[in-house]
């Protein structure tokens, strides 16, 4: 956890926060945490639990660093201006990732709509007070894509108003370019389902003078894809902060060209005559992401991921004495780029299926999340898990397993 003086050093290089020192305290002894004053979740029966299944969003995502906590707190002491603090953290921002601007949104679905949005407007008022609403107004109308890369969050871009123009080769690209054409759009995390890569997506954009963008979500780590793509050439890159970063669960970022951000701003509150007034994101929210973005960077990754390999190692070997269970560790290469291990079992030997094992880890003591996988498997990360809870999984998952033989 960071000293106070740590944090404030850290926070005031931000030219705005100075005067906002006075208004911060946190807790004498750094590295404790105070027990707290009401046991909330208990109160309204909400279940807690050991999540080794991963960054979802109905699990609510990840657990903030402490020293995001303390940056949500000592924001939540003052006032500021909002566009400000926005302009000072964006830059700040944009030079870690290697862009040419930056801005803290609301998640990086709000930040495919705000990105899109400003393309579309500009900085037209009259434009950006038109959105959804593109008939007549002299805006383009469509987003091309990869046929591989249809899915449900494309929506962020139709929420603008346009229409998506699905293709899967360069030939088809070529044949749906228009004067309508508004922008690219890539899925990174399923770039392997098209037919077309990223950097010639890329050239293709630059081509033809049509804006590109990319999703990368739920993407990092690898650390470095947080300013590849903007070294690649996309005109706008789209990151959840709420995952791996382990951020505010609402925000995200939104990165790329200059002029690209200073239009999607138009979209962003506190202005209230566009479509991204319902896309608001705090103060607290955005020093909370740049102090979780700074830590991302900044950390020893190669001891994490060795943190990571020892804690799936421990559940591995701790189940695989099993008779009849087999394990897999994988690491997906596109997005949640991290040691997950993949346990099944001969169904003839161990008389359980993988949803009988959810729901038994699911109901027990303490509750267990883990991923599905199978009739006969389930799936274990350790990423999201406090230390020392990959032994408490390790210890449930044989007892289970065990039972069914």
């Amino acid at each position: 956890m960071l000293s106070r003086r740590k944090l404030i050093k850290r926070l005031s290089t931000v030219p705005l926060l100075g005067g906002l020192v006075g208004g911060f305290s946190v807790p004498a002894e750094a590295g404790t945490v105070a027990a707290p004053k009401r046991d909330l979740f208990k109160e309204f029966g909400v279940r807690t639990f050991i999540n080794a299944a991963g960054t979802l969003t109905y699990m609510t995502g990840s657990l903030m660093h402490d020293e995001v906590l303390e940056a949500i707190n000592y924001a939540s002491k003052e006032f500021c201006l909002l566009d400000e603090l926005q302009d000072k953290v964006g830059e700040k921002i944009a030079k870690m990732v290697h862009s040419e601007a930056a801005v803290v949104t609301s998640g990086a679905f709000s930040g495919m709509t705000l990105g899109l949005a400003g393309i579309l407007t500009g900085t037209d008022q009259k434009k950006v007070e038109a959105l959804p609403h593109l008939e007549g107004t002299g805006m383009k109308s469509e987003v091309i894509c990869q046929k591989g890369h249809d899915i449900v969050y494309n929506h962020a871009l139709t929420n603008t108003g346009c229409k998506m123009v699905m293709v899967e080769t360069v030939e088809d690209v070529e044949k749906a370019i228009n004067e309508k054409t508004a922008l690219m759009h890539f899925l990174h995390i399923q770039s392997d389902k098209g037919k077309i890569m990223h950097e010639e997506w890329v050239a293709l954009g630059k081509k033809h003078n049509i804006p590109t963008s990319i999703d990368i979500a739920a993407d990092v780590p690898p650390t470095e894809n947080l300013w590849k793509f903007n070294d690649m050439g996309f005109s706008f890159v789209v990151v959840s902060g709420g995952k791996a970063m382990r951020g505010p669960q609402s925000a995200g970022l939104l990165m790329g060209k200059k002029d690209i951000i200073a239009a999607a701003r138009m979209h962003m509150p506190p202005r209230g005559f566009n479509i991204g007034r319902g896309m608001k994101v705090n103060k607290e929210e955005i020093l909370g992401m740049y102090v979780a973005l700074e830590k991302f960077i900044t950390q020893d990754y190669t001891k994490l991921w060795k943190s990571w390999e020892d804690g799936v190692a421990h559940v591995e070997n701790t189940v695989k004495t099993i008779n009849g269970v087999k394990t897999e560790v994988r690491v997906n290469p596109l997005g949640n780029h991290t040691p997950s291990l993949r346990i099944s079992w001969d169904p003839a030997v161990v008389k359980v299926t993988g949803k009988q094992v959810q729901e038994a880890l699911r109901n027990g003591d303490p509750s267990i999340e883990v991923g599905g996988g199978g009739p006969s498997s389930i799936g274990v990360t350790v990423w999201m898990m406090k230390p020392g809870q990959e032994k408490i999984v390790a210890k449930r998952i044989k007892e289970e397993l065990s039972k069914a033989v």
